[in-house]
């Protein structure tokens, strides 16, 4: 694989640290641009940042000296010194939008963290391992654009990273209702407990937009590719309520499935053991080895314990059993800014690197 030249546009944010540290020494990407606000351009990565660091590691080496761009105004500056780019930027939606496609139409493919394009039937939402079909819509995303290599990709939001992997290899049970209730991390919010205070000792019962997310993503997830576009799928019906909790790093689920068809709570938890997608197929440099582990301790899994699994790239599910209303619930765990945030971008960008879509 040659290596690609890489830049991280919102890079002072947490979503943008996280890219830092994945791609610090990634094997296929390096990163040569770094770009944020307009306040942050012209200062050293390092200058910038100041005291908000908020990583367990270090300021990579290697880009702590790097001078920032701003991401709108030195734009072609940017375009010129990478191969594609991901975007972790804190702006109003349409901003991001206006952003990702220039930077598209500039010949430049985005691979995105934000939701502002998620909702673009020709626009991918790639979880690696279950939906890697989608990238097919690209060619017709470039020919809306005009473009011969830029488009945009964009992860899907990180608070149903943990249920709708579990979910997944079970669809062919007809699957009818979810209830899925997130209880999440504060690092989903960029935040940190010195920086948010509000938050120890305290549960906040609502995520802005978070709900509708939770809701909807999964439809596109697990549509199909039609005439160039992604239609969603019809079903199942999805009902979630999303809580922010005092935890650092990882989001938890309560997770309530109804189905058509019935099968034995050890051949849900072997399905789970045994799935297997592209990601570990193509033995991606990001990729868990097993994607999906069961828990079989009644009190697993746990935030702290079980978060960093497999480099923070595996989901965790545990406490399977059948339910009064619901046919089974469990619980199950992904880390948010990992699996969920940039963890997720950078394994699909490999995904799309191996496909050849980040190629001229």
């Amino acid at each position: 694989m040659k290596k690609y030249r890489v830049g991280i546009i919102g890079a002072t944010g947490m979503v943008g640290q996280r890219f830092a540290t994945l791609l610090e020494n990634h094997p296929w990407f390096e990163v040569t641009a770094l770009a944020a606000s307009a306040r942050s351009a012209g200062k050293t990565y390092r200058e910038a940042l100041g005291d908000r660091w908020a990583m367990a590691t270090a300021v990579p080496a290697g880009m702590a000296d790097m001078v920032l761009y701003d991401a709108v105004a030195d734009k072609d500056k940017v375009v010129s010194l990478v191969d594609f780019v991901f975007c972790a930027v804190d702006m109003k939606k349409d901003e991001i939008r206006a952003l990702e496609e220039a930077y598209a139409k500039a010949e430049c493919p985005v691979i995105s963290n934000n939701s502002a394009n998620r909702g673009l039937p020709d626009v991918p939402m790639i979880v690696p391992e279950i939906n890697a079909d989608h990238a097919a819509v690209i060619p017709y995303q470039r020919k809306r654009l005009g473009t011969k290599k830029g488009f945009i990709a964009v992860k899907s939001n990180c608070s149903l990273q943990s249920y709708v992997p579990a979910i997944h290899p079970l669809l062919d049970l007809n699957v009818t209702n979810v209830l899925a209730c997130t209880y999440q991390a504060i690092s989903g919010a960029g935040k940190t407990f010195q920086t948010f205070p509000d938050i120890v000792d305290n549960v906040i019962p609502f995520i802005g937009g978070e709900e509708e997310k939770s809701e909807q993503e999964p439809l596109k997830i697990w549509g199909t590719v039609q005439d160039g576009q992604i239609v969603n799928a019809a079903g199942p019906n999805i009902t979630s309520q999303c809580l922010r909790v005092p935890v650092s790093d990882g989001h938890m689920a309560a997770v309530f499935v109804s189905f058509e068809k019935k099968l034995p709570l050890d051949e849900i938890i072997q399905r789970w053991e045994s799935f297997q997608g592209p990601a570990q197929e193509l033995a991606l440099p990001s990729a868990p080895k097993q994607f999906l582990h069961y828990f079989k301790e009644e009190n697993r899994p746990q935030t702290k314990l079980d978060r960093n699994l497999e480099n923070g790239m595996a989901v965790s599910i545990g406490r399977l059993r059948p339910d009064k209303q619901y046919d089974i619930k469990f619980v199950c765990l992904s880390h948010n800014t990992l699996r969920g945030a940039a963890g997720g971008a950078v394994l699909m960008a490999e995904l799309l690197a191996a496909k050849g879509y980040l190629d001229d």
